[in-house]
């Protein structure tokens, strides 16, 4: 059952520093409203700054982003993409924009981010039937890197390029490196629930200038340059505007002070429900986090997450499942699926028992007490009560 219903709290709303309305302003007075205008430029160049890489592209969304990426790989119908089964539908559709195959690998139950070892299990059979992918699509999870110092190698084994999806790891660093910046190209999510928003956007990043260049020019339609409209190529409406980029600029004055308040929600929910037979997932070691979500795992099995979310959702709360995995999607039923281990899979597990809690940047004390006090009243219940939310 889904409710229909206007939360008292969100999961992650976006929330304003203050300078965006300043740039947006800029942008007005000077007229430039449409895609190109110096905002824009200005926005991919403070990010290629950023990540340290060596060129961006902003884009209408995370998934164009991907699209693009996986043409410039030259995905074509009948080619195999490897991609994270733990991930928001947005990260393989583009691999069937182009007509290719999706195979799915699952994750860790730690870091919830890619399986080295289903990685490696999967590649090992498509090179044994000479059918090795296109391309990886690594996905970094809930604002946590997945583990590049062990993917990387076996990729790389056996030839086969990395597209990295840091959508939800805006800020992050893996090893003192920028999330975005890994593989042959990296993708960023803007949407209105990330750490980051623009309204609606995205980005590529890649250290090759020549391989930006190129989905630019796709991302404007592929227009040649000549004086009037000439198309070679088939392209793409995806480039995102100048306004949107202003609020980008913004965002990004804020970034830190936006991470350190969503540190500061993770550790208040730690805190406050270690003695329930819950936890918080805490990051790995390996990286820093933006702590997008804070994901609760319920510790007992007789413990719904479907349930607890409709619970909260009656209170006016709003909170999530977490990511149904690819290979459990209808749309995706037949589509192969490499586990974690023989008769494990790790992603399966994750999405029966974890709740992404609210954890915007904007969530206030008062607010984050009501959910505790919700998930505190729901929890400490005895079984029946948990079955009749409210």
């Amino acid at each position: 059952m889904v409710l229909c219903m206007i939360y008292k709290i969100y999961l992650s709303p976006p929330s304003m520093g203050g300078k965006e309305i300043e740039f947006v302003q800029e942008a007005f007075a000077a007229n430039w409203i449409a895609p190109a205008g110096p905002a824009l430029k200005q926005f991919e160049d403070e990010i290629t700054r950023f990540a340290g890489v060596g060129g961006s592209l902003a884009v209408s969304s995370g998934t164009a982003a991907i699209h693009l990426c996986l043409r410039y790989l030259d995905v074509k119908p009948g080619d195999v993409v490897f991609c994270s089964d733990m991930t928001f539908i947005g990260s393989c559709n583009p691999i069937i924009y182009q007509g290719g195959t999706p195979v799915f690998i699952d994750c860790e139950p730690g870091s919830f981010n890619m399986s080295p070892a289903a990685l490696a299990r999967g590649l090992k059979r498509a090179a044994g039937e000479g059918r090795l992918p296109k391309a990886v699509i690594i996905v970094d999870l809930y604002g946590e890197s997945a583990d590049y110092d062990r993917l990387l190698p076996i990729c790389s084994e056996y030839g086969v390029p990395v597209i990295e999806d840091a959508a939800e790891a805006v800020g992050v660093e893996y090893k003192g490196k920028k999330c975005g910046s890994f593989g042959i190209a990296g993708t960023y999510s803007f949407n209105g629930n990330k750490i980051l928003t623009t309204a609606g956007g995205g980005m590529v990043l890649s250290q090759n200038q020549a391989a930006i260049e190129k989905m630019r020019f796709w991302s404007t339609q592929a227009k040649e340059p000549c004086l009037y409209y000439e198309h070679k190529e088939i392209g793409y409406n995806y480039r995102m505007s100048n306004i949107c980029a202003s609020i980008g600029l913004g965002q990004l004055r804020f970034l830190e002070n936006k991470i350190e308040r969503r540190r500061e929600v993770h550790r208040h929910y730690a805190a406050s429900l270690k003695h329930l037979p819950a936890h918080i997932k805490e990051p790995s070691d390996s990286c820093t986090s933006n702590y997008w979500l804070s994901v609760l795992v319920l510790d007992d099995d007789r413990l719904k997450p479907e349930d607890l979310v409709l619970y909260l959702q009656i209170a006016g709360i709003e909170a999530r499942l977490a990511w149904k995995p690819m290979h459990m999607q209808p749309v995706y039923k037949d589509c192969r699926f490499f586990p974690h281990e023989s008769g494990r899979m790790a992603a399966e597990e994750i999405f029966q028992s974890c709740v992404c809690l609210p954890s915007g940047d904007s969530l206030t004390p008062g607010q984050q007490q009501m959910v505790i006090d919700r998930l505190t009243e729901y929890l400490e219940a005895p079984g029946p009560v948990r079955q009749t939310p409210g």
